[in-house]
């Protein structure tokens, strides 16, 4: 049950994906039309700007998935129902904390963004952050019930669960901006679906799983383990932050909400292509934490990282070359030609950034092991020095310069530092990975620099000249890749799937 739930976790989490990249594709240039550049830039600057109050999770969300994991293999019960009340508690404590540290936000708005913007904008980007920070006060306690979930391996649910949230809420948008709501509006609505998200995961525990919360004695001991497990992961979601939300807040300071809009569009993109991955790994982690509860060697967990990787790796190497070659044309039919700069920083974002995407089962493996501590320090300074890069740089050259001081950030930590981490202290077999990861490659490099000439030719600056060369090329990509790049390994999980639903569909 539990590998059937693994394989419909990650399906699901695949049509979610595709779900959510459809209706954006149609949605989202809706939506900057009706709102504005500078609408929504004020919208993505408020967003960025409450994000940073997220990292009062503590890392207590995965904390809360590999305990429950690792006392379910062992047979605790009365401990995963004592643990989840210890969590309710300390969830309450925090979303007091987002509330104090919310309400200083909102305080030093004018302080902060005076200088770009005037008291319509400022008086907007105040009632969006007011109800985000509500919504993030309700989110602290709520969420262990989503986490749960996750422990207890229902992937389906709570896949399904996302799937009919991504269809229902651009329906309610769109009507929300033909009423003539923007940017306010949009939070209200973002706000309300949350909410309800939080109230089933609660039922589908509390009936479907009865799951009980214990209020008993708090166990110090135990809260001493669990902090020092979820420290490191804090460290990481501060390095997050600073990463995904600094460049929009820095923006914001110095060059006003159109600049943060262009940029805004880039973390769009870059989003989409991050989930490509996460598909994959967000459903792996009670497997590896049971892995490592059971002992399994350092090789067994080494091919699962390998494995693992091609997999991903053959997705997002996919996604790069054609965004690399079409991305630019997209971006101008797409979003507008005065959103074009967002091809050159999604680049420098999507570009160093493959390399942890296609190893993030490492997070995974690190955070069964509870070795964070090495990767959650080198990850905070590195992002102290992406922040130290992307002032002066966006100073002098906007949304471009926050993007390469990210870039050079990235490629020092997440590259060069942690593969040599991965292999010497993981020990992860990191030279068996690259050397494969490089034969899977050659096909894709060479038919990049191919069709880069042919584009050269056809200038695909129409929306029909566009998709038809992106269908030709993902066909010629697909079957050379297929033929060259995939082992039979890879094959088969294609080629199962796909003989199984032709032959359910004779019969």
């Amino acid at each position: 049950m539990a590998i059937n739930q693994l394989k419909a976790g990650a399906l699901l989490s695949y049509v979610s994906i595709v779900l959510n990249n459809i209706i954006g594709l149609v949605y989202t240039p809706f939506m900057l039309r009706m709102m504005g550049q500078v609408e929504y830039g004020l919208y993505s600057l408020a967003a960025s700007v409450v994000a940073y109050l997220t990292v009062l999770d503590l890392g207590f969300a995965n904390a809360i998935v590999r305990y429950t994991a690792k006392y379910r293999v062992e047979g605790k019960v009365k401990e995963q129902y004592e643990m989840f009340g210890m969590f309710f508690v300390l969830y309450i404590g925090i979303s007091v904390l987002v509330l104090l540290f919310g309400g200083f936000l909102l305080y030093n708005v004018e302080a902060l963004f005076d200088r770009t913007m005037d008291d319509m904008e400022l008086y907007k980007i105040r009632v969006m952050m007011s109800l985000m920070v509500f919504n993030l006060a309700f989110t602290f306690p709520m969420s262990i019930w989503g986490a749960i979930i996750i422990a207890y391996e229902k992937f389906v649910f709570t896949k399904t669960v996302n799937i009919v949230r991504i269809i229902l809420n651009p329906v309610v948008m769109v009507v929300m901006l033909y009423m003539g709501y923007r940017a306010i509006g949009m939070v209200v609505v973002t706000t309300i679906f949350n909410i309800v998200t939080l109230l089933i995961n609660w039922w589908y525990c509390k009936n479907k799983l009865h799951v009980k919360v214990s209020f008993g004695k708090f166990k110090w001991g135990f809260f001493k383990e669990v902090s020092i497990y979820s420290f490191w992961i804090f460290l990481n979601a501060i390095m997050d932050r600073i990463y995904w939300s600094t460049g929009q807040f820095v923006l914001g300071m110095f060059c006003g909400a159109a600049i943060v809009a262009i940029y805004s569009v880039s973390i769009q993109i870059h989003s989409i292509y991050m989930s490509f991955s996460l598909a994959i790994y967000g459903v792996f982690l009670p497997k590896v934490t049971t892995m490592v509860a059971k002992n399994s060697e350092d090789k067994e967990i080494s091919d699962l990282f390998i494995r693992t990787g091609r997999i991903q790796y053959s997705v997002m190497v996919f996604i790069l070359t054609g965004f690399i070659l079409f991305g630019k044309y997209f971006i101008i039919l797409w979003a507008g030609p005065e959103y074009e700069s967002a091809y050159w920083i999604t680049l420098c974002l999507i570009v160093p950034f493959t390399v942890p995407l296609i190893q993030n089962l490492g997070t995974t493996i690190l955070q069964a092991k509870n070795k964070m501590r090495f990767r959650s320090i080198l990850y905070v300074v590195i992002a102290i020095l992406s922040l130290f890069l992307s002032v002066p740089l966006a100073k002098e050259y906007g949304g471009i310069g926050c993007a390469v001081g990210t870039s050079v950030a990235l490629i020092l930590g997440h590259v060069i530092v942690m593969n040599v981490y991965y292999k010497k202290v993981v020990h992860i077999d990191i030279v068996s990975f690259w050397r494969q990861i490089g034969k899977m490659s050659i096909i894709p490099l060479i038919l990049v620099l191919l069709t880069y000439f042919v584009i050269k030719f056809i200038e695909p600056d129409t929306v029909m000249k566009l998709i038809i060369s992106i269908i030709i090329y993902s066909i010629v990509y697909l079957f050379f890749f297929w033929r060259c790049s995939f082992n039979d390994y890879e094959r088969n999980l294609i080629r199962k799937p796909l003989t199984y639903i032709a032959l359910k569909l004779k019969s």
